[in-house]
């Protein structure tokens, strides 16, 4: 222990610190570290703006569990309508941090999600856990995956409407990619729409779309109220892939950076914690079903979460590569490639004109630096790399080298 650790820590703290020696003694110094000093949070409490979806739940339960508490900081979680009230409350101020799209974090950035406004991306919450979910009408029809839709689509000719949830969205991309990998143009050959996720079941209920791509719960959903079925989860597309991040703008940053440290070192503990064991994350599933938050049914997320899937018509397996919040610390670390590629795919799909320098936009953006520093503080291990190398659906390798190659690489595109 340093010295100005121990002038630093009060004669309660220190004994709280012994006394919870037999489990370890990280939580109290913790706090002490966070508490005083230079390294105390510049703000208290912190709003946190959220959609109601299961990859919302390190954050939530950073709160509910009272991890916050122990660096210094007491997390308000602020359950939003949309992706475009996300986007706007970061924005303007109303919320400090969000559950946020990793490519609208990067379409603000760059001014192709709306106004420009320069942001920063701290940690990756999940990776993996999304899927794109067809009408029962569709798949009564043999359309039950990408083969059996582009068979469909070719043979029934009719406008075919598809649902995303933010135009530079995850879910855009991955629905945009696994569309193109079967053969299927979703810029000219079919006609696609945003709706916020807890509207898509009903949405579909209604006939006003054949398909979407959204988080659980609501593909399980879709099947448990008999109207959908799932055709391909985003694991098969990428497995391992980003999702959703811990999204601030860059001046809260600077303004308030010991804040974003603690608020980072806490939701990657709550995270570390739903990934322990199948009671925390029945704990979880529990939790987050109430109507402060998803506001579903317990079975519609603990399922899933799980890695027990169905697809709504007979078949059901155990998925390895289910939705996960934290891996022993692979999910968080906010790698430079999968920032840009989600760029590659924002220029394949003409949401920008020209190539933007991938590698110093996602520089500006994953706040590498501070994300050490609170894995360090949660002592968490961090990778040794800032890139790392992944195989998609249709075999393409991406590992970040020559985005712009890789970008321009692709037979369907705008």
């Amino acid at each position: 222990m340093t010295d100005l650790l121990k002038s630093s820590l009060t004669r309660r703290t220190v004994l709280q610190a012994a006394a919870v020696g037999a489990v370890g003694i990280n939580p109290a110094l913790r706090a002490a570290v966070y508490a005083q000093g230079s390294d105390a949070p510049e703000k208290k409490e912190v709003r946190i703006g959220f959609i109601p979806l299961t990859d919302c739940a390190s954050v939530v339960m950073a709160s509910v569990l009272g991890i916050d508490k122990k660096y210094g900081v007491t997390i308000i979680p602020s359950k939003e309508a949309s992706w475009a009230g996300v986007r706007d409350k970061l924005v303007n101020g109303e919320l400090d941090f969000a559950h946020a799209l990793y490519g609208l974090i990067y379409g603000v950035h760059l001014g192709t999600a709306g106004p420009q406004k320069d942001m920063a991306v701290l940690m990756t919450l999940n990776n993996n856990g999304q899927a794109i979910t067809l009408s029962k009408k569709l798949a009564d029809k043999g359309a039950v995956d990408g083969a059996g839709l582009a068979r469909l689509m070719a043979s029934e000719k009719r406008e075919y409407t598809f649902a995303q949830t933010f135009p530079t969205g995850t879910h855009a991309m991955w629905l945009y990619y696994w569309l193109a990998a079967n053969g299927i143009n979703p810029m000219s050959g079919a006609k696609v729409i945003t709706v916020p996720p807890p509207q898509m079941v009903a949405n579909m209920r209604i006939g006003s779309m054949d398909g979407f791509c959204v988080g659980e719960p609501w593909n399980q959903r879709a099947i448990m109220d008999g109207i959908g079925i799932t055709a391909a989860t985003t694991q098969d597309i990428w497995k391992d892939h980003p999702e959703k991040v811990l999204g601030a703008t860059a001046e809260f940053i600077r303004h308030y950076p010991n804040t974003a440290r603690a608020v980072t070192a806490a939701i990657l503990e709550a995270g570390q914690w739903i990934d322990a064991s199948a009671a925390n994350k029945s704990q979880m599933a529990q939790t987050i079903a109430g109507k402060s938050y998803v506001n579903t049914s317990v079975e519609a997320i603990n399922q899933r979460i799980l890695g027990r899937y169905q697809n709504g018509m007979g078949k059901t397996w155990d998925d390895p590569n289910h939705m996960k919040f934290f891996n022993d610390g692979a999910v968080n670390f906010p790698y430079l490639s999968d920032g840009m590629w989600f760029l590659t795919q924002h220029k394949r799909w003409g949401l920008m004109k020209e190539h933007p320098d991938y590698l110093a936009v996602a520089r500006q953006i994953n706040k590498i630096d501070l994300y050490k520093q609170a894995a360090s503080a949660a002592k968490v291990s961090v990778p040794k790399d800032v890139m790392r190398s992944s195989k998609l659906m249709d075999g393409t390798v991406w590992d970040g080298k020559d985005p712009k190659k890789y970008a321009g690489s692709f037979k369907i595109h705008a």
